[in-house]
């Protein structure tokens, strides 16, 4: 069984190559290795962005276009919006109830965004609560990985803090002890007395070699006829001294991604008008890019320039092959070439690697139905799995009469 991956977008409308290279990419690759689940974070746009309504709508459609442009196989991936499950809103409410507010104002995000977003009113319950509700959105699909980027890893600890307080409060039942001894009497015997003396060794000394050993039980315990996930969980709790598991604590998934800068040497973003979308004809990409700001030392062409100094080079850093950067770099620093020479492999490379895209694109652009049908498929699929886990939380709390 594949581990689940779960990661998300705010509905920004088409995407720019830095969206591609910064996340894009990288779950087109994900979705070969892990069970994944991507969501349009419709609901987090408002966090920011409550008093214009433009930023939903076809935004969201636009960015499922170039999600499945890019090589988002539907048949591989659960592709699905956010406001269409109301159980994220209901895990959200109930964690809520027992997060201390001193974790959400802590978030090293939270107090960043204040700052650069001043010209907006954020203080609202809805902004500082966000970390809360990506907790809940990570949560109620039970992912065992997050792939986030350096800056956005404190969000992934605080979801597993949430799972934690969660499992700690709510994780042992009524029946829990009884529940927790049927399923160790399922156990070989040998294997039942070598789990509990994992179990005190983990308690007392919380030695990560003891919770291995145990947990290297539990997992031979699979072959077992009428073992189940249910028993699985139970023993889990109860070799790390603390309840049930009913919300999985999630790791962050750091993997290599490429950063690229704007046509200005700024942030790509659409809102500085500075990006490349995905899906830019190739005269628009020849003339952005050739349009782009490079080494301001280089007035004039026969001025040596440093590479490291020109936004064109974090290009040829993804796009070019080892000897295309050698002749940029010799070129660059001799005066050797000038800046448009520099930058034609630049839009060959983006140009070929879009063409794929376009194509796509065409497709869906003129049969939305298609993608329409695609979201609601994805949907009901992550609606699967979202019930099934507040079943588990409702019985956890005890809110099931």
């Amino acid at each position: 069984m594949k581990a689940r991956v779960l990661s998300g977008m705010r509905p920004t409308g088409a995407l720019h190559l830095g969206h591609y290279h910064g996340a894009l990419k990288n779950w087109v690759r994900l979705q070969a290795e892990y069970e994944c689940f991507f969501f349009v974070a419709d609901w987090h746009a408002l966090t920011t962005h409550y008093e214009e309504r433009e930023v939903i709508g076809n935004n969201v459609y636009e960015m499922v276009i170039d999600w499945i442009a890019a090589g988002l196989d539907p048949e591989q991936c659960t592709i699905f919006i956010q406001s269409r499950l109301p159980e994220h809103a209901e895990l959200f409410t109930l964690l809520a109830m027992g997060t201390p507010l001193g974790w959400l104002e802590r978030v090293p995000t939270y107090k960043d965004q204040m700052e650069k977003l001043k010209d907006r009113d954020l203080a609202t319950y809805g902004f500082l609560g966000y970390p809360l509700l990506q907790a809940a959105d990570i949560l109620i699909y039970k992912a065992s990985f997050v792939p986030v980027g350096e800056d956005q890893s404190s969000h992934v600890e605080l979801t597993r803090e949430v799972a934690r307080r969660f499992n700690h409060l709510y994780g042992r039942g009524a029946r829990f002890e009884a529940q927790t001894a049927a399923a160790i009497a399922k156990l070989p015997k040998d294997d039942a007395r070598y789990l509990e003396r994992q179990r005190k060794a983990f308690g007392e000394t919380g030695a990560a070699e003891a919770l291995a050993k145990g947990e290297a039980i539990l997992a031979k315990a699979a072959a077992i006829a009428g073992w189940t996930d249910a028993d699985r969980e139970l023993l889990h709790g109860h070799l790390r001294g603390s309840g049930r598991t009913v919300l999985v604590e999630p790791q962050a998934l750091h993997t290599e991604v490429a950063t690229l800068p704007g046509l200005d040497g700024r942030k790509m973003s659409k809102s500085y008008g500075n990006a490349i979308l995905m899906r830019d004809t190739p005269e628009e990409v020849t003339k952005k890019v050739r349009g782009m700001m490079t080494d301001p030392a280089r007035v004039h062409r026969s001025d040596p320039g440093n590479p490291e100094k020109c936004p064109v080079w974090d290009f040829h850093k993804v796009y070019s092959d080892e000897a295309t950067r050698d002749w940029v770099w010799k070129g660059c620093t001799t005066a050797g070439i000038g800046c448009l020479e520099c930058k034609q492999p630049v839009i060959d490379a983006i140009t070929a690697e879009q063409q794929p895209w376009r194509e796509r694109t065409a497709q869906y652009l003129a049969n939305p139905k298609q993608v329409h049908w695609i979201v609601e498929m994805g949907t009901e699929r992550a609606r699967t799995v979202a019930r099934q886990t507040m079943k588990d939380v409702r019985d956890a709390i005890g809110l099931n009469y």
